[in-house]
């Protein structure tokens, strides 16, 4: 050892093996929440592409009933 120190070898190798793993698992675990970010915005894209369409064939509905309501002759 460099530096004399009161404190056991034993504890300084724990503290050393606890923050070498926290720093091998970190990039794992950045990715994993990349993948969950990812996955819910691609799910809340769809869910927006959904409610779109859903909109649009309600005015395709609406616009059909008064086009045929015209050709009809029951709207003036």
């Amino acid at each position: 050892m460099a530096f004399p120190t009161a404190v056991n070898s034993q504890i300084t190798d724990a503290v050393t093996q606890a923050n070498v793993q926290v720093l091998g698992v970190a990039p794992a675990q950045a990715l994993g929440m990349l993948e969950v970010a990812l996955s819910q915005s691609l799910a809340l894209a769809a869910a927006n592409a959904v409610s779109q369409q859903q909109n649009a064939n309600i005015l395709m509905n609406a616009v059909s009933a008064r086009a045929v309501a015209k050709l009809l002759g029951a709207e003036k």
